[in-house]
C-alpha cells in the first residue's frame, strides 16, 4: 500500500519531486490542518489536494466554479485510473441520484461540483452521508466580494464544514490580495489556517506595455522578434477571426478560439496548438483556463484586461517551463474609453436584470414557481433580436445572473435537428425506390427513432451518421432533400449557449434578493479597471514591482526586464555612451586627471571612474605619471 506523497506523485503523475511549496501544503493537509494555498498560475494547485486525498480514506469534495474545469479535472483523473465524478448542468434527477449513491458506496475518491449544487437539497443530504476525507475549494477568491469573479454561491461552501467538521479544508487560488485572503479565511470558517503563499514574482516573465496607434503593426513586430508559441488575447469573437486571418496572411500560422465555436472545432484547434502545429492562438479570455502548455513564449493583450487579477492569470500562461517569456500589452489612447464601455458602462443594473430575467422565463414559457434545475439551449443572437437587447449588455446580464446563482450558463455550439414525416409509409417506400441513394440514412433514421410519423422528434445527425456509415454532411443533405421534396417537416437550429435555471421563477423577487450585491459588484469592477489603467499609465516605476505590490508582496528591487526597466537601461547606456565621447574629446590634445575631468564634464565621480575603466579596458586611453589620462587612438 502506498502511503507516501512522493510515491503517489510518481505513480500517477510520473514526477520525481514536487514543485515549490507543494510538499509543505500536502503535509499540512495530512496533519488535519485547514490550509490556504496561494500559488501563482502554473504552480500546480490541484496536486496539493489530489495527492493527500489519494492517501486518505473516503472521498474528497472539490468545489469549482467552471463546468469546463470540472470536466477537464475529472477526465484527467479518470485517465490515470482514479475514480472521480463531476456533477454537471442538465443532469437528470435519476442520474444525479445514481452519482451521489456511487459517491457513498462506490469507493470514489473525488466528487467535483459547482457551488450552486450545494443549494440543492438532494445534494446536501447525500453529502452528509458520505465519508469525506477532504474539502477542497478551488478558485477560492470567488468567495470574496473583493475578489475577481465573485460568486455569492461560494458562501455555501461553509456548509460543508458544518456537515463534516472533522474533515480538513483547503482553499486554493492563484490571485488574492490581503483583503481577499482575509475574506477567504472568514467566509470558509477556516480554523487557524496554515497559509502558504508562493511568490507572485515570475522572474522569467518580462511585463511590457507598448503604446502605438497602429497596434496591428506593433503586434507583427513583436511576433517577428519572437519565434515561440504565443497567445494573443482580443476583445471580441469577431476580432479573433479577423486578427488570425491577418497573421496567416503574414505567414504567421494562427487560429481563432472563442466560446461560441463548435466543441469539435475548439478541441481540434487546441490540439494543433498544443502540438506546435499552430504557433499563435488568437483568443478571447475564454481560452487558457486549465490548459497547461509549458513552452508559451509570449502572451499578448491587444485590449486592456478587466482587472489585474485576470491579467496576472492570463499573462502567467507564458513561460511555465522556466525559460525567458514575455507578457505584452499593446495599447493606444482609445483603449481606456473602449475598456470603460466594455467593462463598466455595459454592466447591467438591477432594472435591466429584472427585464432580462422576465424575458428569459417568457422565452422558455416557464410558469411562476417552476423551472428549477431545468436546462435549455439558447441561440444568443436570436434571443437578443427578439427582445431588442444590446448584445454586450445582454451577455453581461446573463453572466451576472450566472455569478449570482440565478442561472448557470455554458457556452458551446450545438445543432438541434427536429424531424416529422409528412407522408404515409407507402409514399415513403415509393420515394426510396425512386431515390435509393437516400436509403441508408432513411432506414437508419426509422430504426433509431420511433414515432416519426406521429410526432416531431429531436434527432442526432451524428448518431445517424455513425450507425449508417455515412458522413454527417451526407445525413444533413438527405434531410434537406426530404424537406425539399415535401416528405418531412424539418427544423434545424444552431445554439451557442446552454442555460440551466437554478431557482424557481419568482421574477422581481428573485432579482431583489441580489440587488445590493449587484450594485457593490459594479462599484468594485470600476475600481479594478481603475487599477489596470494606473498600472498601464505608470511610467515611473518597474511594472513587476507595481504588480507585486498590488498583491501585497513588497520588493525593493526592480525586475530588470520589464518595459520600464529596459527603457531605463537603454537611457543609461545612451547617457554613458555620451559621457565616453565627451571624455575622449576632453583628452584629445591635453592629458587630464580624473578630478580635472570631473570638473570639466560635471558628472558624478562614480560614473566618471566607471567610464574611465571601460575606456582603459578598450585601450582607447592610457594613464601617465601623475595619474593623468591621455588618448591612445
Amino acid at each position: 500500500m502506498i502511503n507516501n506523497p512522493t510515491d503517489i506523485l510518481r505513480k500517477y503523475w510520473g514526477f520525481e519531486s514536487f514543485r515549490p511549496l507543494q510538499q509543505e501544503i500536502i503535509e499540512s493537509v495530512m496533519l488535519q490542518n485547514d490550509t490556504v494555498s496561494l500559488l501563482p498560475t502554473g504552480g500546480g494547485k490541484s496536486i496539493c489536494y489530489q495527492v493527500p486525498a489519494l492517501l486518505r480514506t473516503g472521498i474528497c469534495i472539490v468545489v469549482s466554479p467552471l463546468v469546463a474545469l470540472i470536466e477537464d479535472q475529472v477526465s484527467t483523473l479518470k485517465s490515470k485510473g482514479i475514480k472521480a465524478v463531476g456533477i454537471s448542468s442538465g443532469i437528470s434527477h435519476k442520474d444525479l441520484d445514481d452519482i451521489l449513491d456511487n459517491c457513498i458506496y462506490g469507493n470514489f475518491k473525488f466528487l467535483y461540483l459547482s457551488p450552486e449544487r450545494l443549494q440543492q437539497e438532494l445534494v446536501r443530504n447525500r453529502i452528509q452521508q458520505m465519508e469525506v476525507s477532504l474539502i477542497a475549494i478551488d478558485e477560492a477568491h470567488c468567495i470574496s466580494q473583493w475578489g475577481n469573479d465573485f460568486r455569492p454561491a461560494y458562501r455555501q461552501c461553509a456548509d460543508l464544514r458544518e456537515f463534516h467538521p472533522k474533515a480538513p479544508a483547503i482553499a486554493l487560488t492563484a490571485t488574492a490580495t490581503n483583503k481577499v485572503l482575509n475574506d477567504i479565511c472568514d467566509n470558509l470558517s477556516l480554523h487557524q489556517p496554515q497559509v502558504f503563499r508562493g511568490s507572485f514574482h515570475r522572474k522569467n516573465i518580462g511585463y511590457f506595455v507598448l503604446k502605438d496607434q497602429d497596434k496591428q503593426y506593433r503586434l507583427l513586430q513583436v511576433l517577428g522578434k519572437k519565434s515561440g508559441s504565443s497567445i494573443v488575447y482580443v476583445r471580441s469573437r469577431k476580432a479573433t477571426k479577423r486578427l488570425s486571418d491577418l497573421l496567416n496572411e503574414k505567414a504567421i500560422r494562427s487560429e481563432p478560439f472563442h466560446g461560441g465555436m463548435p466543441t469539435g472545432e475548439k478541441e481540434a484547434a487546441l490540439k494543433r496548438w498544443l502540438k506546435g502545429n499552430t504557433r499563435v492562438m488568437v483568443a478571447t479570455n475564454a481560452f487558457g483556463m486549465g490548459i497547461d502548455k509549458p513552452d508559451v513564449e509570449t502572451v499578448i493583450h491587444m485590449a486592456l484586461p478587466e482587472s489585474l487579477e485576470s491579467y496576472y492569470q492570463e499573462a502567467g500562461r507564458a513561460g511555465r517551463n522556466g525559460e525567458p517569456a514575455f507578457a505584452v500589452v499593446i495599447t493606444n489612447e482609445s483603449d481606456q474609453a473602449q475598456a470603460n464601455r466594455q467593462f463598466i458602462e455595459s454592466l447591467p443594473d438591477v432594472h435591466f436584470l429584472k427585464e432580462l430575467y422576465r424575458k428569459l422565463n417568457t422565452y422558455y414559457q416557464i410558469s411562476y414557481g417552476e423551472g428549477e434545475f431545468e436546462s435549455y439551449f439558447l441561440n444568443f443572437n436570436i434571443f437578443c433580436q427578439r427582445y431588442g437587447f444590446d448584445p454586450v449588455l445582454c451577455y453581461n446580464g446573463l453572466k451576472t445572473l450566472d455569478r449570482h446563482s440565478v442561472i448557470q450558463i455554458r457556452e458551446h455550439f450545438q445543432r438541434t435537428t427536429k424531424i416529422q414525416f409528412k407522408c404515409s409509409n407507402s409514399a415513403l417506400f415509393n420515394y426510396l425506390d425512386r431515390h435509393p441513394e437516400t436509403g441508408k440514412v432513411i432506414q437508419t433514421l426509422l430504426r433509431t427513432y420511433g414515432g416519426l410519423f406521429e410526432l416531431e422528434i429531436t434527432v442526432n445527425p451524428q448518431l445517424i451518421a455513425s450507425k449508417s456509415g455515412e458522413s454527417a454532411e451526407k445525413v444533413i443533405a438527405v434531410f434537406r432533400r426530404l424537406e425539399k421534396d415535401d416528405m418531412i417537416f424539418y427544423e434545424e437550429q444552431q445554439t451557442d449557449t446552454e442555460i440551466t435555471f437554478l431557482l424557481p421563477r419568482e421574477d422581481d423577487r428573485t432579482i431583489n434578493n441580489i440587488a445590493r450585491a449587484v450594485k457593490n459588484h459594479n462599484e468594485i469592477k470600476a475600481d479594478q479597471l481603475h487599477q489596470v489603467i494606473n498600472w498601464i499609465e505608470n511610467e515611473d516605476h518597474c511594472k513587476t514591482r507595481l504588480l507585486l505590490h498590488y498583491f501585497g508582496e513588497k520588493t525593493g528591487e526592480d525586475c530588470g526586464n520589464c518595459s520600464y526597466c529596459v527603457k531605463k537601461l537603454r537611457s543609461a547606456q545612451k547617457k554613458t555612451t555620451g559621457i565616453s565621447n565627451v571624455i575622449l574629446s576632453a583628452l584629445e590634445n591635453t592629458p587630464r586627471s580624473s578630478r580635472e575631468l570631473a570638473a570639466l564634464i560635471q558628472v558624478e565621480e562614480s560614473i566618471l571612474l566607471e567610464q574611465l575603466s571601460l575606456l582603459l579596458a578598450e585601450e582607447k586611453i592610457d594613464i601617465k605619471e601623475g595619474n593623468k589620462y591621455y588618448r591612445t587612438k
